[in-house]
């Protein structure tokens, strides 16, 4: 019986993630979960895992949580903790042996790297981790003797199609490239004119997959495949160079990998989160994840065209941020995220957000990552910078 922390159980992967979780409670218990602020879903993945413990980030939502639980004689045992702290610190327990780091954006980078340095089984659906801290990330994961299995469906694809002895680390073996898919987003076919005017709802609505609204906005903005670009690089030990994105509207081959021998190894599979969480729960076993069968027959038709990096720049500024180097990935991400959430307010227009990405790059001094608190003086000061660009520069 494996012990099982969820950090960011309710929102998207983590609720996918209790689903398949559900379907092998022989195999698999909670010791943990957290959230922000979602009280009553909480209370409900509470009444049907019992955790030992929970955490909400936030101090009222917590307070609300603790009073429900112990109304019930079922769930009143379970301990209820609150705080960014609180996060690393389940993520680190002794009573857990994987973790499951969901939590989107660079607030979940401190409680990914608190189980990487506990030597924790890690399922990595959160991207940041890499994007803003690559080279430190790798090495706790190195240093503690941690195994860190990639969840974003394209990067579980590429460890699917590598050698079965490939370790991330390690030096590439007969690889020519690695072919990244991409859906296109909600605005593949849209001109450039179309893009002026489009709204958050719009940006939101993905033609295939079901994901919260930054990783949505992130998706139609191209800066979702900018940051696996990243992600891939540290993951699989390989210069961005090597690593090709490919348009594919139909978000079956989830990636694939290039040869030496002149073959290409692709995953396919239906577009649904489940089956990279299940393969990645198990590894290097399979298990049943609720996902239907693929019917290629059905499907009868695969596309792929390249990305048009002109309307969507966001892609080209993830390119030239690793290739950069220091501490502009880390205002890359930053920078984007600010951009996001002000789209999302309808602050800022859609192609706005990589005005806003390209200046805090042209503007912030670029540093080398020797430690955590680089990382996060760099966050901050990149986020102050996008922040003060939106109010100075960008009118609706």
């Amino acid at each position: 019986m494996k012990a099982v922390t969820v950090l960011g159980s309710t929102g998207s992967i983590g609720i996918s993630t209790l689903d398949v979780i559900s379907r092998h409670r022989d195999n698999y218990s909670i010791y943990a979960l957290s959230a922000n602020t979602q009280v009553d879903r909480m209370l409900s993945q509470c009444q049907k895992f019992l955790p030992e413990k929970v955490v909400m980030v936030d101090h009222d939502s917590a307070d609300k949580l603790d009073k429900l639980l112990k109304n019930s004689e079922a769930t009143s045992h379970i301990k209820v903790l609150s705080g960014a702290k609180a996060l690393e610190s389940i993520a680190s327990s002794d009573k857990t042996d994987v973790v499951m780091a969901a939590i989107v954006g660079a607030a979940g980078l401190p409680s990914s790297l608190a189980a990487a340095n506990a030597g924790k089984r890690i399922l990595l659906a959160n991207k940041e981790s890499l994007v803003m801290s690559g080279d430190l990330f790798m090495q706790a994961v190195s240093d503690a003797g941690a195994v860190l299995l990639p969840v974003d469906s394209e990067h579980n694809a590429i460890f699917q199609s590598l050698p079965e002895n490939y370790q991330s680390g390690h030096s590439s073996q007969g690889i020519n490239k690695i072919l990244l898919t991409a859906s296109g987003g909600p605005f593949r076919e849209f001109r450039y004119e179309q893009l002026i005017d489009v709204t958050p709802s719009q940006a939101c609505a993905h033609p295939n997959w079901s994901m919260g609204q930054k990783i949505s906005v992130d998706s139609a903005s191209m800066m979702n495949k900018g940051l696996e670009v990243i992600e891939a690089s540290w993951l699989f030990d390989v210069p961005a160079s090597m690593i090709d994105v490919v348009i594919h509207p139909q978000s079956i081959i989830h990636s694939m990998v290039s040869y030496n021998d002149g073959s290409v190894i692709a995953q396919l599979g239906n577009p649904d989160m489940r089956t990279p969480i299940a393969y990645s729960l198990a590894w290097p076993e399979r298990i049943e994840s609720g996902v239907s069968q693929l019917d290629l027959i059905s499907i009868s038709q695969l596309n792929f065209e390249a990305p048009d990096k002109k309307r969507f720049p966001c892609l080209q500024l993830a390119y030239e941020a690793i290739e950069q180097g220091g501490n502009a990935v880390t205002t890359l991400n930053a920078a984007n995220e600010i951009a996001v959430k002000a789209f999302l307010e309808e602050k800022i227009k859609f192609l706005d957000i990589p005005k806003v990405i390209e200046f805090c790059l042209e503007k912030m001094d670029n540093l080398e990552l020797l430690n955590l608190d680089i990382v996060f003086e760099s966050d901050q000061q990149a986020r102050k910078l996008a922040k003060q660009f939106i109010i100075d520069n960008i009118k609706i």
